[in-house]
């Protein structure tokens, strides 16, 4: 994402990744790309009150729009879909998705609140209630980031596979020292590391967690209407959509103990059987015969917002991390405001987003 806003830019772009690229968390993704956040607008609105909280939500909905908008000016073919979400209540009360929907409308973002009744007749789905929101989407994310990546390696930008091992930026450029002893220097370095920190980036907002998911075999005849974006209203929350194929992901189940990978690997038999229950729960008319089943080792935040902008105490550096549920749209508003910083320009955002930030 980064690259492709930066060449877009008429900048010299080099990108060194230690891994094949979108082999890291982007292949382990279940690709629902939200506008609404990982916390509610209510509890944003509890922490840094209701006009940043506000913000935040805007700059996220307008960065779902602005992901599908590039999707189609560069032909990416990755099974992008508009989609509706529909955000459920977890429990048996919806007095909090009231409370959430008043908000909302305030900011002059789109929804319907549904009771349990409407919720039960539109979309057959037995809870409290729901608010259903447009203007979201879905896709592939391998192929949407291999898409960007031709497209940035197409106007030149040269692609590495190395690994960093110290960044210098004492003078008016960044030298990156590679393991094997290269060095790349450059007029400005961009961190879009996902949940593999460099030590000079210092924070306490984020800490790393695991997730898992499933994905059923095809079955187009019994799918929820729309294939809407399907998420709870809790902390851990429950997240599905479908595919184009016709099959059924759900995930969830996450933790923030269990980060090692083979540890966290060593749970996807079990992970699997409790999101296969959680399936059978939601949504009773689902073939419940599993084709594929994984785990992805993400960031999160204590506010559900990214970290994006300058790296304190080093210049020429910034940060691109997205983190949350919400990554793959937080990593394109990334784009755009690291661009506009290089450019010379500057966004209140970087100020809600900042890397230190103090948090209630």
């Amino acid at each position: 994402m980064m690259a492709e806003q930066l060449t877009r830019q008429g900048l010299d772009v080099v990108i060194v990744d230690r891994e094949l690229p979108g082999r890291g968390s982007t292949v382990a993704s279940t690709s629902m790309l939200l506008w609404e956040i990982d916390r509610s607008l209510q509890e944003l609105t509890h922490l840094y009150g209701y006009e940043r909280a506000a913000r935040a939500y805007r700059a996220s909905y307008d960065a779902v729009h602005g992901l599908k908008a590039l999707v189609r000016t560069l032909d990416l073919r990755c099974d992008m879909r508009a989609k509706d979400s529909l955000y459920l209540a977890a429990d048996e009360s919806a007095k909090g998705l009231i409370e959430e929907h008043a908000l909302r409308e305030r900011a002059g973002l789109p929804g319907t609140l549904l009771d349990h009744k409407a919720l039960l007749s539109e979309y057959d789905i037995a809870r409290a209630g729901a608010i259903v929101s447009p203007d979201s989407a879905d896709s592939d994310p391998l192929q949407l980031a291999l898409g960007l990546l031709n497209v940035a390696t197409a106007r030149g930008a040269r692609l590495f596979e190395a690994e960093t091992a110290t960044f210098d930026s004492a003078g008016h450029t960044v030298g990156v020292q590679l393991m094997d002893g290269r060095t790349v220097e450059a007029r400005h370095v961009v961190l879009a590391t996902g949940y593999v920190m460099p030590d000079i980036v210092k924070t306490t907002v984020q800490k790393p967690s695991s997730s898992w998911a499933i994905a059923t075999k095809p079955q187009p005849d019994r799918l929820w209407r729309d294939g809407v974006l399907i998420w709870e209203d809790s902390k851990d929350y429950l997240y599905a959509r479908t595919t184009t194929s016709g099959r059924i992901i759900i995930g969830g189940e996450d933790s923030d103990e269990i980060i090692d990978p083979d540890a966290r690997d060593a749970l996807i038999p079990a992970k699997a059987r409790a999101l296969k229950e959680k399936l059978a729960s939601l949504w009773p008319r689902a073939e419940l015969a599993i084709d594929y089943r994984w785990a992805g080792t993400f960031d999160t935040t204590r506010d559900g917002l990214p970290l994006i902008g300058p790296v304190p105490g080093h210049p020429h550096l910034y940060a691109a991390y997205g983190y949350g549920g919400n990554g793959i749209t937080f990593s394109y508003l990334a784009a755009q405001l690291i661009g506009g910083m290089i450019a010379g320009k500057r966004s209140p955002l970087l100020d809600d987003f900042a890397l230190q930030r103090d948090i209630a």
